[in-house]
């Protein structure tokens, strides 16, 4: 996972692999090269050069042969970037590898709020793409210009907000995170969350305020779970649970992330062991990693809408409001990484969460792929909103559990049932029992429809029917063993 580099030691610095936020040079690098590379950060989330080392961690300095004088770079941005963004050089002492008194110069790029960056002699324009400065073309520029007017809506005051609005709980784990004893009020002013004014940011008050939709309504999160795999409405409403989460953005993705798990299912397979195992509805990092992605790159300038998660019998939707950030794609999203809340994602990564946009949504491909589930499934709808769709086992767990069902029934006993008795067997296998109502939804058909199935299999012995009598609401249905 990459992540901001923070310190400025120079053993830190020489040895951190070069990615999003960092970058390492010569002296000898020429200014227009560096002006390259201040772009491509300064339009993504800000970073940090270190002039002086070679991309082998020596440190060579500024006293060398052919080294350019430090005020070129310290004046980089000035002199070469239009318009000039926002960068605070700091020289470091070292010692070079002469043994001479040296120093580094280490300069730290702020992210344009609201303007596309250009490098001054040929209007070139680039964007950080892992350890690389990638040229943009007319239509990728055309679309940061854009997308910038969102780096404004993160760092606009929010007026009547004060350091009075914090949750300090949330505060101190941030200073923890960053190893800091400042107070909360030079703690957030530092990292540009409060202004001179006294006045918190949006992503301050979306971070760090005690009751964030007090000032934005859109801050929050709702969690539905559906029986069923579709939504009824009327008198057929299938809504189980309803529950919307509101706080400092990291309350409410633990809040949510822990009703969501509450929720989610585990089913049972038999290894080839002929030994029962367990495996969850979903990996938890691709639910959990989908839910962190939606707060953290959502388009808060939405007023009026909020995250929705929708958990059905067959599948889990994430609903965030606002398309794909920027250049990110939905063929590109993959290998493609920015941030639409830099400050945002810069913070939720103190707290251990957030990874580049690409390297997270790949990783949900990869733990959907190794439990034997379909990919997951990203789609624009009306092009107003992100939607991540993630399938569970109703389907691909027919495929995966065909051979233990066969050992357990045997091959040809399963090969004689219809479609709605396979269905019945397999949710029994899974979930252990089942009554008429379940298999109902999972089929989509009528209860009546269903008790026919549930009964049909226990006439072949394949169920056992358990209950008082015919009309006790309690009973249920189990595979025999």
């Amino acid at each position: 996972m990459q992540v901001p580099v923070l310190s400025n030691d120079i053993d830190v610095l020489a040895h951190t692999p070069e990615g999003q936020y960092f970058d390492r040079k010569s002296a000898r690098i020429k200014p227009n090269d560096l002006a390259k590379i201040i772009t491509a950060m300064a339009n993504s989330a800000g970073g940090k050069v270190a002039i002086g080392i070679e991309n082998d961690g020596t440190v060579t300095g500024f006293a060398q042969d052919k080294a350019n004088r430090p005020e070129e770079f310290e004046q980089c941005a000035l002199m070469h970037c239009e318009p000039s963004p926002d960068v605070t050089p700091l020289r470091i002492p070292v010692l070079n590898t002469k043994g001479e008194d040296d120093f580094v110069l280490v300069l730290n790029i702020e992210p344009s709020r609201n303007h596309v960056i250009k490098r001054k002699n040929d209007g070139e324009v680039f964007l950080r793409v892992a350890d690389k400065s990638m040229p943009l073309n007319y239509d990728q520029t055309l679309k940061l210009q854009y997308d910038k007017h969102q780096l404004v809506f993160e760092d606009e005051p929010v007026p009547d907000s004060s350091i009075d609005d914090i949750d300090h709980e949330v505060v101190d784990r941030f200073k923890r995170a960053l190893g800091t004893t400042v107070s909360d009020e030079q703690a957030l002013r530092s990292a540009r969350f409060l202004t001179k004014d006294g006045l918190l940011t949006k992503a301050g008050v979306l971070l760090f305020a005690e009751h964030p939709a007090n000032f934005l309504p859109q801050a929050r999160v709702r969690v539905l779970r559906f029986e069923g795999n579709a939504l009824e409405t009327g008198h057929s409403l299938n809504i189980i649970k309803d529950r919307t989460f509101e706080g400092p953005i990291p309350k409410t993705v633990e809040g949510a992330a822990m009703f969501i798990s509450g929720m989610l299912r585990e089913y049972q397979y038999m290894d080839e062991h002929a030994k029962f195992q367990t495996i969850p509805e979903y990996p938890e990092f691709a639910w959990f990693e989908g839910l962190v992605n939606a707060v953290t790159h959502r388009d808060y300038s939405y007023a009026g809408e909020h995250i929705r998660i929708s958990m059905y019998d067959d599948r889990l939707e994430i609903l965030s409001p606002g398309k794909l950030p920027n250049t990110v794609t939905l063929e590109n999203m993959r290998t493609t990484r920015y941030a639409r809340n830099p400050r945002i994602a810069k913070t939720l990564v103190a707290f251990g969460w957030v990874r580049e946009m690409n390297e997270g949504v790949q990783r949900i491909y990869n733990e959907m792929q190794a439990a034997f589930l379909h990919d997951p499934i990203y789609s624009e709808p009306n092009d107003q909103y992100v939607k991540l769709t993630l399938e569970n086992s109703s389907t691909s767990r027919v495929l995966r559990s065909q051979d233990t069902l066969e050992s357990h029934i045997g091959k040809d006993v399963l090969e004689s049932l219809n479609e709605y008795e396979i269905a019945a067997v397999q949710l029994a296998y899974s979930e252990k029992k089942i009554t008429k109502r379940n298999l109902a939804a999972k089929l989509n058909r009528s209860t009546k429809l269903a008790s026919g199935v549930l009964h049909g299999l226990v006439d072949k012995d394949i169920l056992s029917w358990h209950g008082s009598s015919s009309r006790d609401p309690q009973q249920y249905y189990t595979l025999n063993q």
